[in-house]
């Protein structure tokens, strides 16, 4: 079991970067809120996961412990593999996302790509008491948090986007953004999001 590496940023894909440790490079699947605060050419510390299916043998890696946290808790339900999971951790703050699944929130689940209504109902019906109240956003009342992130966030990641900046930056911005201020519309949003990414 891989539980942890630490090495220099070789490179940073779309959804991967890979990570020299020992004189080997590591792929490791990130998501965006991970890529986007790693840096080529710097010493990178995650927090792994390595899964082993028939086809295939991948690590995951995570900048917190939360993530790594809600990773293994949405892998543990069935039907979700682990690059569900890296979408739904991709698609929104840790603590929007443990905000929607406490407060039962199908409607913002379902809005991420790959996940339907029952898988989303799925996972709140099986996550709902498992998920640490820490994990959510303390002050801005749960699914009230998980709302702005459907809709001002993501109206503020497609404009970013369009402006030529990298995906995983744009959404790293944009999930720091709303976790530090989650009432911030879109307008502040793509505001403050350029100060960050220029």
């Amino acid at each position: 079991m891989i539980a942890y590496l630490s090495g220099v940023v070789r490179d940073i894909r779309e959804n991967s970067a890979v990570v020299v440790a020992g004189g080997v490079g590591y792929e490791v699947q990130c998501p965006v809120s991970t890529l986007g605060k790693l840096t080529v050419g710097e010493v990178a510390e995650l927090n792994t996961r390595f899964v082993v299916r028939e086809d295939a043998q991948l690590l995951f890696g995570f900048h917190d412990a939360d993530s790594l946290r809600l990773f293994d808790l949405l892998t543990g339900v069935s039907g979700v593999g682990p690059r569900l999971a890296l979408a739904l951790l991709s698609a929104m703050p840790v603590s929007a996302l443990a905000a929607g699944l406490l407060g039962g929130d199908v409607k913002l689940l379902s809005s991420v790509s790959g996940v339907g209504k029952k898988t989303a109902e799925r996972l709140v019906l099986e996550l709902q008491n498992k998920v640490p109240d820490h994990l959510a956003t303390p002050a801005a009342g749960g699914a009230r948090a998980a709302r702005v992130v459907s809709t001002a966030g993501r109206d503020a990641i497609d404009a970013l986007l369009a402006l030529g900046f990298r995906e995983a930056q744009v959404r790293a911005a944009v999930a720091d953004l709303l976790a530090a201020e989650p009432e911030l519309n879109a307008d502040a949003l793509i505001r403050k999001g350029l100060g960050r990414l220029r």
